[in-house]
């Protein structure tokens, strides 16, 4: 009897450093092992919007300090050019062109006019969509160089991220911005319709915008000053540490505020019959999702309704929100947008290639929400039961149709064959997922996890080994788990 038990605690211990080897090496391959050197990036951008040529014209001074490693070019993504006539990937889905192009076709674009302090530069890409600047010396780790970079961007007549709208003018993605480093490079990637088609590393920002005196400016990070000048006022902000940095603008904004944990969240809207009731929306998710996953960094968060053929669009410090949503789809994209702000604002993820990470993260961040708030009818098992059902549709029908159904996870932008395949897997499915984790493992682990992934991973590019390791840390053999929905090996 004593000879059985001595082997069986032996083939015990054996499993065990067995099974640590393997989730040793499986974490290495899926994070890395380490943390890539970012460097750090400032940019000052001072622009002037004309409303009579549809242009917004600037400089971007971009401040960069090299990471690791080495370079002698820098690359910026120039998002607005997939709004020309002839671009090969369109921002807009197929399905969606009716409701974005509000009077027909209308097209931008964003043109580079000079870069002081290069050695020579080019635009180029898959899509004219990369501005390679060549530098005069090759930058080392610690290194730093100052570029000036003359833009103007030319806006469509169209409901998206960038673009004028009937009563707005959205300006996301409106400046040439530093590709986010990825394996010791730069990261290129096209605009993709489906999806969140936007990869880059926290940097500082200030920004000094000249437009007509009639419009109301809202944007991501702090607002400083405005100066009225004749029919003319310059609006300043200014920002540390933000993914990105937005603006939208109106002549009819109206505006109400509310203090959550001495912090601002405010709410700018042009038709909304129940602006408190919005506003109050948004409090109420700021304050259960700092409480829930940790601080927010920044002292200010806006909420904006705009026009928008997608239902909220979300940046550093601000949420553009589609004007067209009905009630409960307002409250349910200013749960799950703001969510964004945890789960790809402040710990980023790579969105090109691991979508579901703000995807996912976000929806069931609002899931949880409502779950603490039942009077908005909309609870949380019913969220996961719809979720779940709209994935089992997902796989029967393009099972039949296709012959096959790839249901992996970590899918490239370009892998997804629609908006649908997409939603289904990148949204459906990592809700569901992590409502599986949350029901295997108890509240307690399941929360300590995420507040342990958000806390370890602030103002970071996070992969989903960072993920798997924070729940690992907390108590949850997870990696098998993550590993099973991810590459597609489990039925749901």
């Amino acid at each position: 009897m004593g000879g059985c038990m001595r082997k069986q605690r032996l083939k015990k211990i054996a499993t065990i450093l067995l099974t640590g080897i393997w989730l040793f090496f499986g974490l290495c391959a899926l994070a890395g092992c380490k943390k890539e050197s970012k460097g750090y990036t400032r940019y000052e951008i001072t622009a002037e919007y004309a409303p009579e040529n549809r242009t917004l014209a600037g400089t971007a001074k971009v401040t960069y300090q090299h990471g690791g490693g080495s370079t002698s070019v820098l690359k910026f993504q120039l998002y607005p050019n997939a709004y020309r006539k002839d671009a090969l990937y369109s921002p807009v889905g197929t399905g969606q062109t009716a409701a974005a192009y509000y009077a027909g076709e209308s097209y931008g674009e964003m043109v580079i006019s000079s870069v002081n302090g290069a050695k020579s530069w080019e635009v180029m890409g898959e899509d004219e969509n990369i501005l390679y600047v060549h530098l005069p010396e090759t930058l080392f780790e610690g290194d730093k160089v100052v570029l000036d970079i003359g833009f103007l961007t030319k806006l469509a007549k169209v409901r998206h991220r960038t673009g004028i709208t009937e009563k707005t003018v959205n300006l996301g993605n409106f400046y040439p911005i530093l590709c986010g480093v990825k394996n010791g490079g730069f990261y290129e990637t096209v605009y993709y319709a489906d999806g969140n088609p936007f990869f880059s590393d926290c940097a500082d920002y200030s920004l000094q915008l000249t437009l007509p005196k009639e419009y109301t400016v809202v944007s991501s990070g702090w607002r400083e000053a405005e100066r009225v000048l004749e029919s003319k006022k310059v609006y300043t902000a200014s920002g540390g540490e933000l993914r990105d940095f937005a603006i939208t603008l109106s002549r009819a904004f109206r505006s109400v505020e509310q203090e959550i944990n001495g912090k601002e969240i405010v709410y700018y809207y042009c038709e909304d019959e129940t602006p408190e009731d919005t506003l109050s929306v948004a409090a109420q998710a700021f304050a259960y999702y700092e409480k829930t996953f940790g601080a927010y960094p920044f002292e200010r968060y806006t909420v904006v309704e705009t026009g928008l053929c997608l239902d909220f669009a979300s940046y550093s410090c601000l949420l553009m929100v589609s004007e067209n949503l009905s009630k409960e789809a307002r409250v349910q994209a200013i749960a799950e947008g703001m969510a964004r702000q945890w789960w790809y604002g402040v710990v980023g993820c790579d969105q090109i290639e691991n979508g579901w990470q703000s995807e996912g993260l976000s929806a069931y961040a609002a899931a949880s929400f409502f779950e603490t708030h039942p009077d908005y009818g909309l609870s949380r098992e019913k969220i996961v039961t719809e979720s779940l059902k709209e994935y089992r549709s997902y796989y029967d029908v393009y099972g039949s149709v296709l012959g096959r159904t790839d249901t992996r996870m970590n899918k490239h932008l370009s892998e997804f064959v629609s908006g649908y395949e997409y939603r289904c897997l990148s949204r459906d499915k990592a809700l569901v997922m992590l409502d599986t984790l949350r029901k295997s493992v108890g509240d307690k682990k399941f929360y300590a996890g995420l507040r342990r992934y958000y806390n370890g991973n602030r103002f970071l590019t996070a992969d989903a080994g960072a993920l798997i390791g924070a729940f690992e840390k907390a108590g949850v053999d997870a990696y098998g788990f993550f590993d099973g929905f991810l590459s597609g090996k489990g039925i749901l």
